[in-house]
């Protein structure tokens, strides 16, 4: 029996036969490739229980010494999503206007612009600030922590049928003066719907597996 100095409770998890484990990982990645990211969004309404549900989701990430130094911040309110839309396209027009070629390419097959009228169709705006501190303490792996949260807030939303798109004008430091967030860092703006009936999305290809994974016995 192992000693601690600070609670630790048993984890054991149920162990899965290979192949129910291997089925359950196909089913998982059919599920997240279904998922695209999406800028056309139905009006329909969103329960508040499934921003809920997914926030509570990026809760169960992993964080550097458990500090969750993470903050989601949703709103439906009509008129502030406006004020958010009318900061975002400002700074929005400013990078589109810099002389930054290799990035403007990047993003021509998504022929996006300054025009961001999502921030105002979608139902729900969610906003994700990293907190550098806690209580005037140092959080740790912060960055890390709070983009692995996300991650989970974005598969739990695919899984419920809703769409969203990892919005990031830069700098987004309105968004903390407009949700009276100080001290607190915009990492990603979440618009959150369904998709409109209209919507379409670019035709893209993922990187393929072999791109992406290497194995190796680590000898050179």
């Amino acid at each position: 029996m192992r000693e601690h100095r600070h609670p630790f409770i048993p984890f054991t998890p149920p162990r899965l036969p290979i192949d129910e484990g291997l089925e359950r990982g196909h089913r998982f990645y059919e599920l997240l490739d279904a998922r695209r990211s999406v800028r056309w969004f139905s009006p329909d309404p969103v329960p508040q229980e499934a921003i809920e549900l997914a926030v509570k989701a990026a809760n169960t990430a992993p964080s550097g010494a458990h500090q969750q130094p993470w903050r989601f911040v949703a709103t439906q309110n009509p008129d502030l999503k406006k004020r958010i839309r009318e900061a975002a396209e400002a700074e929005e027009r400013q990078f589109y206007d810099r002389d930054v070629p290799d990035w403007h390419a990047a993003l021509e097959r998504l022929e996006t612009d300054a025009t961001k009228e999502f921030l105002e169709e979608a139902p729900w705006l969610v906003i994700a600030f990293a907190q550098k501190q806690q209580n005037g303490k140092k959080t740790y792996y912060t960055n890390e922590s709070v983009g692995i949260a996300c991650g989970f807030f974005i598969a739990a939303l695919h899984s419920m049928g809703l769409a969203t798109l990892t919005h990031t004008p830069n700098p987004m430091t309105f968004l903390a003066d407009l949700l009276g967030r100080p001290g607190e860092r915009p990492y990603i703006l979440f618009p959150i719907g369904y998709p409109a009936a209209d919507c379409e999305v670019p035709d893209l290809t993922r990187k393929p597996l072999d791109e992406a994974l290497t194995v190796t016995d680590g000898l050179a």
